[in-house]
């Protein structure tokens, strides 16, 4: 057998798929590509919010026993779900870039912060709008709504670690550190109404078993899901070009950057 041709282990080129997503690790040659992907995501987040309102509000049926007040299931519902989603895509690139020491990573922790803590925010209050008509009061330490609010104050501690110190470096580390040590409470929230007796009702979509709802509310809601992940993106990725230009602003690339690219 012929060997010759074969590099050796440390020479080994990778892969040309793995090779062309490592080039963007690089902050300088994200940057235009997050800008394409915004606008992008926000046509897409505009279009299916749009759309899924419309299915929601004026094509999907009035429920036989909560009326017209459960139709805030279609804000409220994909809001949960991303708040939780959001803070383990967070924790994810902040402990990525704490280990690795890679700077976009931990940029990208940050920028997703802000947009979690909204749609947690967006949760608990629809969530409490929804629960004045059905169960006769705004609030109640119900176990999921109390590990919901948790998970707020969970976002709001990352960003203030990482907005109480100057070095940058110092604060993705405490900030990554609490994001690990936060994700405890995401299956806290998510079986909170299968471990306790609560007052929330469970899970209407399952992975095993059929939804026990009508078609044109599932599509809403699936939309309406779509455009606020969309969303969520597309701010992500423009704040992430903030942060960028923000920690990069004395290299050589940016100095070169045409003023109407920032």
């Amino acid at each position: 057998m012929n060997t010759s041709t074969l590099a050796p282990p440390s020479t080994r080129r990778p892969r040309p798929a793995l090779q062309w997503l490592l080039q963007y690790a690089a902050p300088q040659r994200f940057y235009p590509q997050a800008g394409r992907l915004a606008s992008g995501f926000m046509l897409l987040a505009v279009a299916f919010t749009a759309l899924g309102l419309w299915v929601g509000l004026f094509v999907a049926p009035t429920d036989h026993q909560q009326g017209e007040a459960y139709r805030i299931i279609f804000v409220h519902v994909p809001a949960a779900w991303l708040s939780m989603l959001i803070y383990l895509l967070m924790a994810f690139w902040a402990v990525v870039g704490w280990v690795f020491n890679t700077r976009l990573s931990s940029m990208m922790a940050r920028a997703l912060a802000p947009s979690g803590a909204l749609f947690t925010f967006l949760a608990l209050w629809t969530g409490a709008l929804w629960g004045r008509p059905t169960w006769g009061t705004w609030w109640v330490w119900d176990a999921r709504l109390t590990s919901e609010l948790i998970l707020l104050f969970l976002y709001i501690g990352f960003m203030a670690l990482q907005a109480a110190t100057d070095d940058h470096r110092r604060g993705d580390r405490a900030g990554a550190l609490l994001a690990l040590v936060g994700v405890v409470n995401v299956p806290i929230i998510y079986f909170s109404v299968k471990w306790w007796n609560t007052l929330h009702q469970g899970a209407t979509i399952r992975l095993t078993a059929a939804p026990t709802m009508a078609d044109s509310m599932l599509l809403g809601l699936m939309l309406c899901t779509a455009g606020l992940w969309a969303y969520a993106i597309a701010t992500a990725l423009l704040r992430l070009r903030c942060l960028v230009l923000e920690r990069e602003q004395h290299t050589q690339w940016v100095a070169h950057l045409p003023e109407v690219a920032r």
